[in-house]
């Protein structure tokens, strides 16, 4: 569902079948009709933006990439990492420290493996 594996993949492929340069092929290959829709509506995006239809759609692409990020969220992570109501409060306890608290996200990283393996010897 999310497009990030297929264009490593893609990469993958390319690598496998002709070496580094199929590899390098397949990366601009996959990435190119990205590139040059931006390139074309960028100089309507104005105009594009101020159209009611594709406000709509664009809201709706919006929406459901959010969709999408929450259901890969959900599963595999939340089912397989919170198991417990200690497991919850530690998730919680590190999401308060970096958007409350606002601490660098490397912090949390290694706050949330030093207590995730304390955890694991409970």
């Amino acid at each position: 569902a999310v497009p990030g594996p297929l264009f490593t993949f893609a990469a993958y492929l390319g690598t496998v079948i002709s070496g580094w340069q199929g590899g390098l092929l397949a990366t601009v290959a996959i990435f190119l009709p990205a590139f040059l829709l931006i390139l074309g509506a960028l100089p309507f995006w104005d105009a594009l933006r101020r159209n009611p239809k594709i406000k709509g759609a664009l809201m709706g692409v919006n929406a459901a990439v959010v969709g999408i990020l929450i259901s890969a969220f959900y599963h595999p992570i939340w089912t397989s990492a919170i198991l417990a109501p200690i497991d919850f409060a530690f998730a919680a306890l590190l999401f308060s420290m970096l958007v409350y608290w606002k601490l660098p996200p490397w912090v949390i990283v290694v706050l949330g493996v030093a207590g995730g393996s304390l955890l694991a010897l409970l």
